[in-house]
């Protein structure tokens, strides 16, 4: 498994507060215009899109700022963290107050918690469930759910991402696997719901295709944005249980692929044929939660 990051940080405990501060800000790249993307340059390759909060705080690492330091970003300012997320050109990384917001809440969260990520996630073992489970409890900005017909949908997108990049860096260092890795699901985003409609794994109805091919924004909770997340980590567990089930009549082997595996991979997909892609349109939800 590779963590789609423009540069690996060394894999020390150094490199879990790392993933912490970009997996607590990974939210909301999607620009109002194609246009106009927030761009950031990194050892000499132009990066758009969640790659421009990587390579912005490895950029910011390099100048010294010690932006994954919690006793720093706990306390850094919304002017500080505009330095650090500045972009190349006039389009800001978006939503700039609510990722100050999230981050120093965050950084308060571990100080009181050992004072590190690796201290904080130290209290749930090995056990991804109970990873997710403590991150939503003790950290406000990951609790991710909405309302659904009278029930709540727990979604814990970045709750999730962070277990799951916390775990290719212990496989990087050999230092065991996570139990419980098959209870997470996707990533609910806006990203891979297209790929699945492009691959045909997720169908979108009229009149939903012509309501995000107008660009009308979605509310984060609102029905349609709810179905489009809910239905997308239902079509991830149907192709997961398909490829369990493909692998075991023509292998005679049980299959160790997960959601998460799949989730990865279908970013990546998505990335690399955005263009084939252009013609289905994204759910745009400007939210601290994707």
């Amino acid at each position: 498994m590779q963590i789609h990051w423009p540069q690996h940080p060394p894999l020390t405990r150094g490199a879990l507060n790392w993933v912490f501060v970009v997996d607590t800000m990974n939210f909301s790249f999607w620009p109002e215009e194609e246009s106009q993307q927030c761009e950031v340059t990194y050892k000499g390759t132009t990066y758009t899109g969640y790659m421009t909060l990587c390579a912005a705080i490895s950029r910011a690492m390099e100048e010294g700022i010690p932006i994954t330091d919690p006793k720093y970003f706990s306390k850094i300012s919304v002017e500080e963290l505009g330095h650090v997320l500045r972009s190349d050109n006039e389009t800001p990384m978006p939503m700039l107050t609510e990722r100050h917001q999230v981050l120093t809440e965050g950084g308060r969260v571990l100080l009181e918690n050992g004072g590190s990520f690796h201290s904080f996630i130290s209290q749930a073992g090995n056990d991804a469930r109970k990873m997710v489970e403590l991150i939503v409890k003790k950290i406000p900005s990951y609790r991710d759910e909405a309302m659904y017909e009278g029930k709540r949908i727990s979604f814990y997108k970045r709750a999730q991402i962070l277990v799951a990049d916390l775990w290719g860096i212990m496989e990087a260092r050999g230092e065991g696997d996570l139990i419980n890795m098959d209870w997470l699901t996707m990533f609910a985003d806006y990203r891979v719901p297209q790929a699945l409609v492009y691959l045909g794994a997720l169908r979108y109805s009229d009149t939903l295709k012509e309501t995000l091919s107008n660009g009308e924004l979605l509310c984060s909770g609102e029905r349609k944005e709810v179905e489009i997340r809910g239905c997308s980590i239902w079509s991830v567990e149907l192709i997961k249980e398909h490829l369990w089930k493909v692998v075991q009549e023509r292998d005679g082997q049980t299959c160790n692929i997960n959601s998460v595996i799949i989730d990865f991979y279908l970013w990546v997909y998505a990335k690399q044929h955005h263009k084939e892609m252009a013609h289905i349109p994204i759910h745009h939800t400007r939210c601290i939660y994707y």
